[in-house]
């Protein structure tokens, strides 16, 4: 097995960022809103119980999006790549950012005040249509995720990061489906809310039995159908069942 690039994630090609929903003009107005900032690896862009006074768009790098629990873990939500665009969306009063966003790589940001979309969005009924759609699939990912992780436990939820790392991150290969992005154990139980002492021993069964593998520290989906009954997988489309 010898696939390419392997230092870098594969660019997406699933239809759920913001630039599928938006027409091309409108995906330039708002890309005129963007300041862009450089953002170190390790640096947070914001922390949460902050005024979310912005929105951020991935111009390059990646991110990744937590929130502290009562016992005071952190779990992590989404990991974002290029061309995700993420932020809290103001309603009818002030908000504020209800999770942390740190950059685990070197990024690149296109930052755009919160007033500023809300203008734009007053302006144009049709941008406003296309924006409210993204927002939409937005919302059934993050609800399909925690579908998995309260019907199933630590195992589905185990089982359906692994599927949806496979959309996310998966690059078919001889023996599998090899998911670029490196993740420790402890950053898989930061993902599902358990120990990493609980992911190392469901890894290990599942590697026990067959369905996963490992190839320089990189995780190979081998039977993802086995993978796909742990949650009784209802076929989502890749746009929801990703990380």
């Amino acid at each position: 097995m010898s696939p390419s690039n392997l230092c870098e994630p594969k660019k997406n090609e699933l239809h759920y960022q913001i630039g599928h929903f938006l027409a091309e003009d409108h995906f330039q107005q708002l890309s005129r809103l963007m300041n862009d900032h450089s953002v170190a690896k390790g640096s947070h862009l914001f922390w949460e119980g902050e005024p979310a006074e912005h929105l951020f768009f991935v111009k390059k790098g990646k991110i990744r999006i937590t929130k502290s629990t009562d016992d005071g873990k952190d779990l992590i939500l989404f990991y974002l790549q290029e061309g995700d665009f993420f932020g809290e969306f103001a309603s009818y009063a002030p908000v504020q950012y209800s999770y942390d966003a740190v950059a685990v790589q070197n990024s690149e940001i296109g930052v755009i005040q919160q007033k500023e979309l809300e203008q734009l969005i007053s302006e144009s009924g049709e941008f406003a249509l296309q924006f409210i759609k993204w927002m939409s699939l937005m919302q059934r990912t993050t609800e399909s995720k925690f579908r998995d992780l309260i019907l199933y436990g630590k195992k589905g939820a185990l089982a359906s990061t692994l599927i949806r790392l496979t959309n996310s991150y998966g690059e078919p290969v001889e023996d599998g489906i090899y998911i670029r992005l490196k993740l420790s154990n402890s950053d898989l139980a930061n993902m599902i809310g358990t120990s990493r002492e609980s992911v190392n021993r469901m890894l290990a069964a599942f590697k026990e039995e067959g369905i996963i593998g490992y190839e320089k520290g990189h995780i190979v989906v081998r039977e993802l159908s086995s993978l796909k009954r742990v949650v009784r997988c209802p076929d989502c489309p890749a746009e929801i069942c990703r990380i």
